[in-house]
């Protein structure tokens, strides 16, 4: 190691940075890695088909058994098991969970309209497009949200990056790091053209640190994880009300 305390601190945030972006790819190949032969198994023994909503559904659970299983090697290989601060919510961070659900959604919901103040839209989320019987797919797509999309993603992205890069940054990089990095990655899942597409992206980035700074705030991976749960699943809701 060298003896200049200036170059150590400058390797350690590049050590920092790089492990986190390692830890997302490996958690997309992963993900990969199992969603794909996973599903043609499951379509070859005729368990599902192509285009409906339990083939849907599936992909998506094991997209985020992926990344679950690559969160957990990453945090095995490196011993870093502190950095996914993980307790169960008191009442004080219920509250927030509830209110913070509710004002994420919000939030969104303002942006989306000041976007359409300058003439700017958004691209749409694949997520959204229903498989097979909407209504199946939403309410379906509702607990998934809560106990599997919302947790898993902000294991990886508030647990995992923000709380790795958290050890060589202060707060604001730490959380604008990951924020980016969870922005990026919604970025193949989005339609439209190329402006909405990246406003979609932008919007979640600021969606993002929204989360990260709740992390912050109460040093509890499961708070913002619930947080972002109950915006997916407000939002599969109002689908399903459009669907009825």
């Amino acid at each position: 190691m060298s003896d200049d305390p200036l170059a150590n601190a400058v390797g350690e945030r590049l050590f920092r940075v790089a492990s986190a972006l390692f830890a997302v790819v490996f958690a997309v190949l992963v993900a990969n890695a199992i969603t794909v032969p996973g599903v043609s198994l499951a379509a070859s023994l005729g368990l599902v088909s192509e285009g409906t909503t339990g083939y849907r559904l599936l992909q998506t659970l094991l997209q985020f058994a992926g990344f679950t299983l690559a969160v957990v090697g990453y945090l095995a290989v490196t011993g870093e098991w502190e950095i996914a601060r993980i307790a169960r919510p008191d009442a004080r961070e219920a509250a927030i969970i509830v209110g913070g659900g509710i004002a994420l959604f919000a939030f969104q919901y303002g942006a989306l309209i000041a976007l359409d103040q300058v003439g700017l839209s958004t691209g749409q989320n694949q997520a959204v497009v229903p498989a097979g019987d909407p209504v199946v797919y939403y309410l379906a797509m509702v607990a998934v949200s809560l106990a599997v999309v919302g947790p898993v993603e902000e294991l990886l992205f508030r647990g995992v990056v923000q709380g790795g890069v958290r050890r060589a940054f202060d707060a604001l990089p730490a959380v604008l790091i990951a924020s980016l990095a969870f922005g990026l990655i919604h970025l193949p899942a989005v339609s439209g053209t190329m402006a909405e597409r990246w406003a979609y992206v932008g919007v979640v980035v600021v969606l993002g640190a929204v989360l990260g700074a709740l992390y912050e705030w109460t040093d509890n991976v499961v708070v913002p994880g619930l947080v972002h749960g109950i915006y997916n699943a407000i939002t599969y809701l109002l689908l399903l009300s459009e669907a009825l």
